[in-house]
């Protein structure tokens, strides 16, 4: 049967896609069904699962936590005298994140107030995910009050305290500084950071719907714990005193650099320690690093003659050597012998033929000590000086310490006892030298030094106290007194006399030492140091004073340190009453008198006559005249002290008719005359009153009878110095 077309077009279609729309309704709720289960299921990961880590983006988005930095310690010197403190200051800083379109407002504003360019501040506000950046740290508040932070969102004001150095460059080395947050970056600020820095607080700020940042009520302050104060052993009149004497002497003597150590021989406690160059460390960011060390426990350098000290304790120390026991000093020049029959020179600087103990001391005789050295053997010079403390830290509260350099006897070569005897082949800080003659000072007893005497909490409580420690007794009473006797002999007939002070007893030694440089020791190039005590009989002070590479003539211990000595003593016991000055008799201190001109005379003669006058002579030569005297004719010396005679070693000058011109500038025109009279030589005058100039100059070898002219000025002449 065939179906009509009507039919066939009714028949509905059987397509696989078509859906009754019964199901359609079902297929719509469960999509939506799926959408609402996803959906809730994120929220349950973000609100339950995640929480607290979306929480805490939020936070971000308006809050920032604001340290509140807390106030650092103070530093006090021993008499209470306030060194450093804190000063207030403001910082700024930004959220660039909330500031939008305000950015250039703001740079335009701080470039005005600061002086620095727009894209200064442009570059730090440029990071859009950030919260927190300085704009400006440590602000003085005059200067701050006209940013107003109030005008602009985002913008952050934070008062922020910042080291006060009450003297300024004083102490600096030993002081040391902080950084911008007051962190201690050197010296005492550094190594006593934990008691100072104290424990910062904290605060929550939060930014309300206009954008402006203020202190969230939600979240508690957190107040900041101040630091401790400290309490120093240095003495701020002390130091003053130390770098004003000290920075004369290095320019005087056109010296690299130079550094002062004063210290109680008792306790061991540092009462100034001074730095040439020196900073000021609220500038210490301009400074390189040479200024910013403090040398005198970071530098090791050899230690020429005041090491002396070391052979000397061990020789008497074991009843080896005597103070009056006569040695050959070789006329100057000594060939050590070495194995394998070779020798070593050591020399003098100037030619002595025999001389005491106690004499090559006070002279520094580098061949004499070189002897003795030969005697005490090299395992009792190496104990010596490691009782002395040298070769190993002395344990002061200060960064940077170094050990120093001391072989043991395994390590050293054919020359390093006789050399160690007078101050080379081992390295010393400056440290450890003023530690060791305080060591003397204090009747043979080493003490540590130290320099914090105290910590002192908010309420002035002490929480530490320092008190004097010794380490060890290196030497007898016995011992330290000879030796005490010896030094006080350097300051008044020997080297040291330009550390001798009138009314007051000093003991000390001298040192100079060629500098080792690029392999070799460098002619010019020297180290010069005098290490003294006061008063001598009963010590309150032990100063070291070291030049590094004096350049204007003098460069020895004697000449360039030692008048910086007695700068410093002297001004110490003009200021201070703990020293009395007594009268020279009292004091030990000879009566000065005018040495006698003895030039050209018979040395019997010459010897007589200053011997009635009350000096020490020492005869350099065996010739029948005097060819050259140290010090000179006219110069004013304590009554006992020695004058050291030259004569002539092959033909006297007499015998070949010659004489020596004897200097009379700046004498009266009658004292010339007479002076050069006992020279044969003639007088030409020109003028009258003070000798200004002479010719031929002083010091020419000349025929007998040569005339020398004299210049002269009136005696009211500005500037003459009239004798």
């Amino acid at each position: 049967m065939i179906e009509s077309a009507s039919q066939r077009i009714q028949k509905p279609s059987a397509a696989p896609w078509h859906v009754a729309p019964a199901g359609r309704t079902l297929m719509v709720k469960v999509l939506l069904l799926t959408f609402f289960l996803v959906i809730a299921l994120r929220l349950v990961q973000v609100q339950v699962l995640n929480a607290r880590k979306y929480q805490e983006i939020a936070r971000k988005q308006y809050e920032a936590e604001v340290k509140l930095p807390a106030l650092r310690g103070r530093i006090y010197d021993r008499n209470g005298k306030l060194l450093v403190s804190n000063a207030r200051r403001v910082s700024f800083a930004a959220d660039p994140k909330s500031m939008r379109d305000r950015k250039e407002q703001v740079a335009d504003r701080f470039a005005r107030v600061f002086e620095k360019s727009r894209e200064f501040y442009l570059s730090k506000l440029a990071d859009n995910q950030q919260r927190f950046v300085w704009l400006e740290r440590n602000v003085n508040p005059e200067l701050a009050a006209r940013v107003k932070p109030a005008e602009f969102t985002g913008v952050i004001e934070v008062s922020e305290p910042k080291r006060l150095y009450h003297y300024d460059h004083a102490a600096g080395q030993l002081i040391g500084f902080t950084d911008i947050d007051n962190k201690g970056l050197s010296g005492i600020e550094l190594q006593e950071d934990r008691y100072l820095k104290g424990s910062d607080g904290h605060m929550t700020m939060q930014r309300d719907g206009y954008g402006h940042v203020r202190p969230s009520v939600e979240y508690p302050r957190i107040e900041p714990v101040n630091g401790n104060d400290l309490v120093l052993t240095i003495d701020v009149e002390y130091q003053a005193i130390a770098e004003q004497e000290l920075k004369k002497g290095v320019e005087r003597n056109k010296a690299e650099s130079g550094l002062v150590i004063m210290m109680d021989p008792a306790s061991g406690e540092i009462l100034a320690l001074a730095n040439y160059p020196t900073f000021s460390p609220e500038n210490s960011s301009r400074e390189d690093q040479f200024v910013l060390r403090n040398r005198a426990i970071t530098d090791m350098f050899e230690p020429g003659s005041v090491f002396k000290l070391v052979a000397a304790s061990a020789a008497l120390e074991r009843n080896i050597v005597k103070p009056d026991q006569k040695f050959n000093a070789e006329r100057g020049k000594y060939n050590a012998p070495l194995p394998g029959g070779k020798f070593h020179l050591i020399s003098d600087m100037h030619e002595f033929d025999v001389l005491t103990f106690q004499e090559a001391i006070e002279l520094s005789s580098n061949i004499v000590l070189a002897k003795i050295s030969d005697l005490v053997g090299a395992e009792a010079l190496f104990t010596m000086a490691r009782n002395y403390g040298f070769g190993t830290e002395t344990g002061i509260e200060l960064p940077g310490e170094i050990r120093g350099e001391l072989k043991k006897p395994s390590e050293w070569s054919g020359t390093t006892l006789n050399s160690m005897a007078y101050g080379y082949e081992v390295g010393v800080t400056p440290i450890q030298i003023v530690t060791a003659y305080a060591a003397v000072a204090n009747k043979g007893m080493l003490m540590k030094p130290y320099v914090v005497k105290q910590a002192r909490d908010q309420n002035q409580q002490v929480i530490r106290e320092s008190a004097p420690e010794s380490v060890r007794r290196v030497v007898s009473r016995k011992t330290a007194e000879t030796l005490n006797a010896m030094f006080k002999g350097v300051v008044l007939r020997g080297t040291g006399v330009s550390a001798r002070i009138a009314g007051a007893s000093v003991a000390g030694k001298t040192g100079t030492s060629r500098k080792f440089i690029g392999g070799r020791y460098e002619t010019g190039s020297y180290t010069a140091t005098f290490a003294g005590y006061f008063p001598a009989d009963d010590p309150k002070v032990v100063c070291l004073v070291m030049l590094d590479n004096p350049s204007a003539g003098a460069y020895t211990g004697g000449l360039a340190s030692a008048p910086i000595f007695k700068a410093i003593a002297e001004k110490v016991y003009a200021t201070s009453q703990q020293f009395v000055k007594m009268p020279d008799a009292v004091a030990g201190v000879p009566e000065t008198l005018a040495v006698p001109d003895v030039m050209a005379l018979k040395t019997d003669d010459a010897r007589l006559k200053l011997e009635k006058q009350g000096f020490t002579v020492l005869l350099n030569g065996e010739g029948p005249i005097v060819v050259a005297q140290s010090p000179e004719g006219g110069t004013s010396l304590h009554h006992g002290a020695r004058v050291t005679l030259t004569t002539d070693k092959v033909l006297s000058l007499l015998d070949r008719g010659l004489t020596v011109v004897p200097d009379v500038r700046r004498l009266p025109v009658r004292r010339a005359v007479n002076r050069l009279a006992m020279r044969r030589l003639d007088t030409g005058i020109l003028g009258s009153g003070i000798v200004t100039s002479q010719n031929p100059s002083p010091g020419e070898q000349v025929r007998i009878g040569t005339r020398v002219t004299v210049r002269c000025e009136p005696r009211t002449l500005a500037g003459t110095v009239l004798y």
